[in-house]
């Protein structure tokens, strides 16, 4: 049986305001959260910037070796390059291993790629100096098959153009935020058809698969068409062979 959980980025984004919870009963449930990707070899945690000190701390003490994975301009994308590179800069100090950035799909449905391709350079090369992994959210419920392809393509050609070959394993494109509201029930999250899209534009890029993956058979179905990562928030549901509750 496949090995998923050195797959998975075990994640958990809810603020407290969006929980109902306080901000210390939100950093409990991510260090249960981290407790159990240590427990049982899952290779990344996803949490918001605010916890990420406390998290990176919590893992050390434990002489553990889970990865902490943080956003950036999350959930909609929208924040300018200044502030992204800010949030950036900080997650990277308080010890974040990998910052998943949600590109500013906006800006490029309206046309500007400058701004787009300006965001993922620059932001890029934050992570890349500091031997940080930097994926890149392209929200794919909010695009359409041609313009996930495009963007796809745009993003692993902006790669190629400004980092090394031995740097692209480091770049991801990722599929979606799991915060994205679609209409009509459609699924906000990653589909096979919509990554298979990513995959089919993504070059030498590698691609994570976030939201929507609920069953083992669909991790495995993900990996065997060459995702790398897979988002979920049911990571535990996901290794022990049960199907998901939650739908990221």
């Amino acid at each position: 049986m496949m090995n998923i959980a050195q797959y998975l980025d075990s994640t958990y984004l809810k603020t407290p305001a969006q929980s109902g919870i306080s901000n210390e009963e939100t950093l409990q449930k991510n260090k249960e959260l981290t407790q159990e990707a240590i427990d049982n070899g899952i290779l990344a945690v996803m949490i918001r910037p605010d916890y990420v000190s406390e998290i990176k701390k919590y893992i050390q003490e434990r002489n553990a070796n889970v990865i902490v994975g943080t956003v950036i301009g999350f959930h909609e994308g929208t924040y300018s390059v200044d502030e992204k590179l800010a949030e950036a800069t900080t997650a990277i100090e308080n010890g974040a291993d990998e910052l998943d950035f949600v590109i500013n799909y906006n800006a490029y449905q309206k046309g500007d790629l400058e701004l787009v391709k300006e965001e993922f350079v620059q932001c890029t090369q934050l992570c890349i100096q500091h031997h940080k992994v930097a994926k890149w959210i392209i929200e794919i419920a909010a695009l359409t098959d041609e313009e996930i392809a495009d963007l796809t393509k745009h993003i692993s050609n902006w790669a190629e153009e400004n980092f090394s070959e031995s740097d692209l394993s480091q770049i991801f494109v990722k599929s979606s935020t799991g915060f994205y509201e679609t209409a009509d029930g459609k699924p906000n999250g990653a589909t096979f058809e919509g990554v298979k899209i990513m995959l089919d534009n993504a070059g030498k890029l590698p691609v994570k698969a976030a939201g929507g993956v609920r069953t083992p058979e669909d991790a495995e179905r993900m990996i065997n068409m060459g995702v790398k990562r897979i988002g979920t928030s049911s990571a535990i549901a996901l290794i022990k062979n049960k199907s998901a509750s939650e739908g990221y």
